[in-house]
């Protein structure tokens, strides 16, 4: 992990959803710091700056954050982001010191190509890892070049920094190679599950206008002999 990136923050005095909406129009954005038993402190950050940082820095963005000339390392925990414009409305942080241990979520990247008709599964998208508040990793990458089907990378698998502490279980599944079922198989699979379900499915419309035709020239002919 990189250099914590210095922001100057403002104290927050106002609050409320109106407060709110005007520090958003302002392009800034409300956001807490929590921790070492410390009343929350309430500040406002400039937008793009906090915006382009938490970007840089990932899931487990570290912040230096200038707080009326005091420097709090902040670790970032929650980002609410508006899901339509899709900008940051807020932010929770968690106070932390240099050297101090954490608990965070490392993201897995996978990278590579498996060896063909495989299918490439990420069972876990994160693992749980203790690490220097400092020294958290970015993201774990885990390599699938050339991987054959029954393939299994488990969370000891894992290529940890010095100073960074698995807890996940140790064989916890992050990425399972198994082979590429085909579209056939994939159907057929699925009728036997509905059927073991004891879903039945309407026939297609076609098939039951050829079947009343079936049956209607079928009670015709019975008509015809019985004259």
């Amino acid at each position: 992990m990189s250099a914590p990136e210095k922001i100057a923050a403002e104290p927050r005095t106002e609050f409320g959803k109106g407060a709110a909406r005007r520090i958003r129009r302002e392009d800034k954005i409300p956001a807490v710091i929590y921790g070492h038993g410390n009343d929350p402190v309430h500040v406002i950050l400039p937008g793009h700056q906090t915006m382009m940082a938490l970007k840089h820095g990932g899931a487990n963005a570290l912040l230096a954050l200038d707080v009326d000339g005091t420097e709090q390392l902040a670790l970032t925990k929650d980002v609410q982001v508006d899901p339509i414009r899709r900008v940051i409305e807020h932010v929770d942080f968690v106070a932390v010191k240099r050297g101090e241990k954490v608990t965070v979520d490392v993201p897995i990247h996978v990278v590579g190509d498996a060896v063909s008709e495989t299918l490439v599964v990420t069972e876990n998208a994160v693992v749980s890892v203790e690490a220097e508040a400092t020294h958290i990793p970015e993201f774990f990458e885990v390599s699938v070049e050339g991987a054959e089907a029954g393939t299994q990378i488990l969370a000891k698998d894992l290529d940890l920094p010095s100073g960074t502490t698995l807890l996940a279980d140790e064989d916890l599944l992050i990425v399972n190679v198994t082979e590429q079922i085909s579209a056939e198989a994939l159907e057929a699979e699925l009728e036997e599950a509905e059927a073991e379900a004891g879903i039945e499915h309407d026939a297609p419309e076609a098939e039951t206008e050829a079947a009343e035709g079936d049956a209607a020239e079928g009670d015709a002919a019975e008509s015809t002999d019985s004259e």
